[in-house]
């Protein structure tokens, strides 16, 4: 793909991995638009480097569609990349013995899991409109799952099935979406230098870095920008989840 006068819509685009592949694309001559509840953070980060936004939540239905429809003026929406989401620490029950919250649980598939469905139909459907490049391709979906679907951790029960939810609708949706000419990829990130990370202090922050099998130091959002970027660029990857994650593996604590 052509991302030179392409348009994109990043959630979660305020900061983070959101604003790694905002600056990456808008680097390359994509037309970002930025969609991130944190109007403040959305509004500098498109004044700094050309992009649009929109506020909103992924969880509404009718924000994402704001969003999309944002990024969809001019017919040339080819990317969506779903970087919103959060975690939350709870054991299947708590140390006395009573059970996960079930408010916080449902809470994270709304976000993690609907939040990133809602873009991904969405964007799809306004994709699918668009004139189709060679070999018919029309556009791209890029999901961000994380290691924790694989390697989920002590009191990840609730942030790990909906990471594994995301990992799940990779295949499918590649498959729903060929006929149109869309592809959809997973990344699986690592431990990344993002502002959740960023609240630890310095000592949990070289442990973790430490972890890493290597190189030994946390990820950056701008190397996550650069994965979504060749994606994007190569036509030949569908259907796949990629782990971004120095090698790491988590233990179970």
């Amino acid at each position: 793909m052509e991302l030179t006068g392409s348009s994109a819509v990043i959630t979660g685009g305020a900061s983070g991995l959101g604003a790694g592949t905002a600056r990456t694309l808008t680097s390359l001559g994509v037309r970002c638009t930025i969609f991130d509840r944190n109007e403040d953070g959305a509004k500098q980060l498109a004044d700094e480097i050309g992009a649009n936004y929109v506020a909103g939540d992924v969880t509404d239905p009718e924000d994402c569609q704001r969003a999309v429809n944002q990024a969809a003026e001019g017919g040339n929406l080819r990317i969506a990349v779903n970087c919103a989401g959060t975690g939350w620490v709870g054991r299947v029950i708590n140390r006395d013995n009573s059970p996960h919250d079930p408010k916080a649980f449902k809470f994270i598939q709304e976000l993690n899991v609907l939040g990133t469905f809602y873009v991904m139909t969405i964007a799809a459907s306004a994709m699918a409109g668009t004139e189709p490049l060679a070999d018919g391709e029309r556009g791209v979906i890029v999901n961000t799952a994380s290691v924790a679907a694989f390697d989920g951790q002590v009191g990840q029960l609730a942030y790990s099935a909906s990471k594994g939810a995301v990992v799940g609708m990779t295949l499918p949706a590649a498959r729903d979406l060929a006929p149109v000419g869309i592809r959809v990829m997973t990344i699986a990130p690592g431990l990344f230098d993002t502002p959740l990370l960023g609240m630890l202090p310095d000592e949990q922050r070289d442990a973790l870095a430490q972890s890493v099998l290597f190189p030994k130091r946390l990820g950056q959002p701008l190397q996550y920008g650069a994965l979504v970027a060749h994606i994007a660029q190569n036509s030949y990857l569908n259907g796949e989840v990629i782990r971004l994650d120095g090698g790491i593996r988590m233990p179970p604590k």
